[in-house]
């Protein structure tokens, strides 16, 4: 909307306690983050408006910032988490500490303020289904909500006693990289890329044509580069490859999934620096490339003589990102088949590892980049199908050695995992837990329409299925003492789970399968 000639080119407004004046153009959330260097309130998916990361409360109500015009909150009174009484930030950073309800962190600062906003109206504390409702404004890829909401019902409890140099332990070990486990990573600080850049430096975004353009600020350089907004398309996934022929007893075809973590790939370099790596707290669950975008950041730093920030939006993410190669195959139950795989770099060892009885076949396929790393890439697959030729989910061993089992009973997914010491159980259970809630998804609901010419048309990240609260089913978790070198526990739980789900739906051969339990 073009503002009227006689409109002012600042206003004022409240944020934190503060009375601040910031130009009158652009989101609330450039004016928060660019304009104020308030790095509590996240960008996962702007502007699209759907991941809620970028929540702040508007005179106490929350409000997604990056579709809020600043001119639409003009005198009014902002709150991020750093402006929450010191009581409050204590409580909810403290409770979802000890539950596991913050993983990354980095969508938690957005979950944080819609849940304060929900208690400041008197609800129930055990109460979790307004819990839930709210929820929906919001994605998170690590946690799998149930610690989420659990965390509801821990606030104002004493903080339990534990090691949380343990416990970054077996989050680095589960996470596949360095990660820190404390009260403040629910608050957003848990130093990632973005956050951490030079208030001073220059942003670099993609354009339509793959170039890097430059500006002042995110919203500056978006404007420059002169991107549309993607959107969602109506069509469904559609697995792209042919089962073998063959006499099988189980098939299986996947389709095109995005990995949907929720802070988008950055770097930023001083001019001749070292550029900051996009691997933060927390490794996307191998979905990211920690050295990704630093070439570019080094060499635009370089050329402008000023530190730049170098962002990837949410359909850059989409398009450009790595994704689990699609897959089609059949087996028997004595352990033989045949799968065909998009080619990938190393695919056919992953699943050689779990099933040598499987012939593996690499094809060319056009589409969005694959890679072996995602989450259980090529092997869960291969577990699947086998579980499927013998009707029966045997103990998944993952690649470190941890070992998993899992079933569905009663509307409820149960899972048992052995990693060896687990160091922090509250940590290792949620990380069990967020690992089961993608695995119900990659079966049930997650794909993206890609075409015939590869190009993929579901740009938004609510069009990639995620599960919500109010979709997953409860996930119990028993871990097993053990007193071993501590190893990954929660791939092996995201096959177990994704091969028991596949059998209770009744091994249907194309996923996502759009079932429910």
């Amino acid at each position: 909307m073009t503002p009227a000639p006689d409109a002012p080119d600042t206003i004022s407004l409240t944020v934190d306690g503060v009375e601040v004046t910031v130009p009158a153009g652009g989101s609330l959330l450039g004016a928060l983050r660019d304009g104020l260097g308030i790095t509590s309130v996240k960008d996962g998916c702007s502007p699209q408006g759907q991941c809620g990361c970028c929540t702040v409360l508007v005179d106490g109500a929350p409000r997604v910032s990056c579709v809020t015009p600043v001119r639409r909150v003009a005198g009014r009174s902002i709150t991020t988490v750093d402006g929450l009484s010191d009581a409050v930030r204590t409580d909810w950073s403290d409770a979802l500490c000890a539950t596991g309800g913050s993983q990354c962190g980095f969508c938690t600062p957005g979950i944080l303020l819609r849940l304060e906003g929900l208690r400041a109206k008197g609800k129930p504390v055990d109460d979790h289904r307004p819990v839930e409702q709210a929820l929906q404004a919001h994605l998170c890829r690590c946690t799998g909500w149930q610690t989420i909401v659990e965390a509801w019902d821990h606030l104002g409890q004493a903080a339990p006693d534990r090691d949380l140099g343990a416990a970054s332990q077996r989050a680095a070990i589960e996470g596949g990289a360095p990660q820190v486990v404390a009260p403040a990573v629910a608050l957003g600080r848990g130093g990632f890329a973005d956050d951490t850049a030079p208030a001073d430096a220059l942003v670099a975004v993609l354009s339509a044509a793959g170039e890097w353009v430059v500006g002042e600020s995110v919203e500056d350089a978006r404007e420059r580069a002169g991107k549309v907004q993607g959107r969602r398309t109506t069509v469904d996934p559609e697995p792209p490859l042919a089962v073998p022929n063959g006499p099988w007893d189980a098939t299986l075809r996947t389709s095109w999934v995005e990995p949907g973590y929720l802070e988008t790939d950055a770097s930023w370099c001083e001019p001749g620096g070292e550029p900051a790596s996009s691997l933060a707290n927390g490794g996307a669950f191998g979905a990211k490339d920690p050295a990704h975008l630093q070439a570019a950041a080094r060499e635009l730093a370089d050329r402008h003589g000023r530190a730049v920030r170098v962002l990837w939006s949410r359909e850059d993410v989409v398009r450009l990102g790595p994704k689990r190669p699609p897959v089609a195959g059949g087996a028997n139950a004595d352990g033989r088949g045949r799968l065909v795989v998009a080619r990938t770099t190393g695919i056919a060892d992953a699943i050689a590892r779990v099933a040598p009885g499987l012939e593996v076949t690499e094809v060319d396929l056009v589409g969005p980049p694959t890679s072996a790393s995602p989450r259980g890439a090529g092997w869960a697959e291969a577990v699947l199908l086998l579980a499927g030729a013998r009707g029966s989910v045997a103990p998944v061993e993952g690649p470190d050695g941890g070992v998993a089992e899992a079933a569905v009973v009663d509307g409820r997914i149960q899972v048992r995992v052995a990693a060896g010491d687990p160091l922090d159980p509250v940590v290792l259970r949620s990380y069990a837990i967020g690992a089961a809630h993608m695995a119900y998804g990659w079966i049930t609901s997650e794909g993206l329409a890609v075409d015939a010419d590869g190009v993929v048309h579901d740009l938004t990240i609510r069009s990639f299925g995620i599960p919500r609260a109010v979709d997953t089913p409860p996930i119990d978790v028993t871990i097993e003492p053990a007193s071993g070198q501590p190893v990954n526990g929660s791939d092996a739980v995201f096959a177990a789970v994704a091969a028991a789900v596949w059998l209770h739906q009744g091994r249907p051969q194309d996923l996502p399968t759009r079932g429910v339990l």
